[in-house]
């Protein structure tokens, strides 16, 4: 069965990654592409890159029928997929992957984001979008919220842990380094080549970085009461990953331990052997996250590093996954690409 599929945004970073790996899903037909400032263009002019796909032009929102689409992918900025889901027919299936339905509490999603929620009945019906934890909400949910991908990688690397009680709820250091893609496509000074290249710093800094409002939000899930970890984001000079290390009071065996046995037999999670350390290109353009740990110097503790692509695992990877289990196919359909290297 083919399902008809819909990008909206489609001439940002993710709109692109999903046109990449849709192209080569066996299930999955782009029926529609919007691009409001692109409309009228061709993918090909957006992204040559794309230019040997055979795809629809780019138009509006305003301009779309979607009478034959089955699922709907909004690559919208934030705070602009709410007033566009909202008015999407109910039977169309949506995977949205900007930040506004991923806080459940319509008061948290205010604190993080400065305005109230436009759509709070609807942010009621959204299941989280992190596939290997809610993999059966996801099955019958009409719309699922993706992920940050800094938030995706810290649960990776934090949430079993927090589950198996291996780890002291109030001494979680996590520092993360961020490609520049991770900022989106339109022009910002910070991310000129001038002042990006041989360079790095922190950034959202003293607990200001709004993938917070997630790791609150899960991780106090998880363990039945509030947790909030030490958090530091850095922008480097890379096009596309997510390097993180976390610090943490446990036993690195038992830390470990806990993680290969949540994520035994998961086909894109993969903790590596004790010791070993991931890097962000064995993970280049994939829908993979690999897991290390190791024991620090002093008795009692344990490095965990975690890395993703934040385009693929950490967005539009992760978004396909979902909608892999929301139209009834396998999981990993159109997902099994291996990493891009060097």
């Amino acid at each position: 069965m083919t399902h008809n599929i819909a990008i909206l945004g489609a001439s940002g970073y993710t709109g692109a990654e999903l046109v990449r790996l849709i192209a080569t899903h066996p299930s999955m037909r782009i029926a529609a592409l919007t691009g409001e400032r692109k409309a009228g263009l061709t993918m090909a002019e957006v992204y040559p890159h794309l230019r040997h796909l055979d795809l629809p032009r780019l138009t509006t929102i305003g301009e779309l029928d979607f009478s034959n689409i089955d699922l709907c992918f909004c690559a919208l900025p934030h705070a602009t997929s709410q007033s566009v889901i909202k008015d999407l027919p109910d039977d169309v299936k949506v995977v949205d992957l900007s930040a506004d339905f991923r806080l459940r509490d319509p008061a948290e999603y205010e604190k993080w984001y400065g305005k109230p929620h436009a759509a709070p009945e609807l942010q009621k019906q959204a299941v989280y979008g992190l596939t290997e934890f809610y993999r059966d909400e996801i099955r019958t949910a009409r719309l699922v919220a993706g992920t940050g991908c800094n938030a995706a990688t810290g649960q990776f690397a934090l949430r079993p842990l927090i589950a198996a009680a291996v780890i002291d709820l109030d001494d979680i250091v996590v520092d993360l380094k961020a490609a520049a893609s991770g900022a989106g496509r339109s022009l910002k000074e910070h991310l000129l080549f001038a002042e990006l290249f041989e360079n790095a710093k922190g950034y959202a800094l003293g607990g200001t970085h709004r993938h917070l409002g997630e790791f609150d939000q899960e991780f106090s899930r998880v363990a039945g009461r509030k947790v909030e970890i030490q958090f530091t984001p850095h922008l480097i000079p890379a096009t596309r990953g997510i390097l993180l290390t976390a610090y943490v009071k446990g036993d690195a065996d038992a830390v470990h331990g806990a993680l290969a046995a949540a994520y035994d037999g998961e086909s894109f999670v993969h903790v590596l052997p004790m010791g070993e350390a991931p890097a962000m290109k064995d993970v280049r353009a994939s829908n993979m996250c690999h897991i290390g740990v190791t024991g620090d110097r002093r008795p009692g503790r344990a490095i965990v590093i975690a890395a993703l692509d934040n385009l693929a695992k950490g967005s539009a990877g992760q978004a396909i996954q979902n909608a892999n289990l929301m139209l009834g196919e396998d999981e990993t359909a159109g997902l099994m690409l291996a990493p891009v290297y060097p």
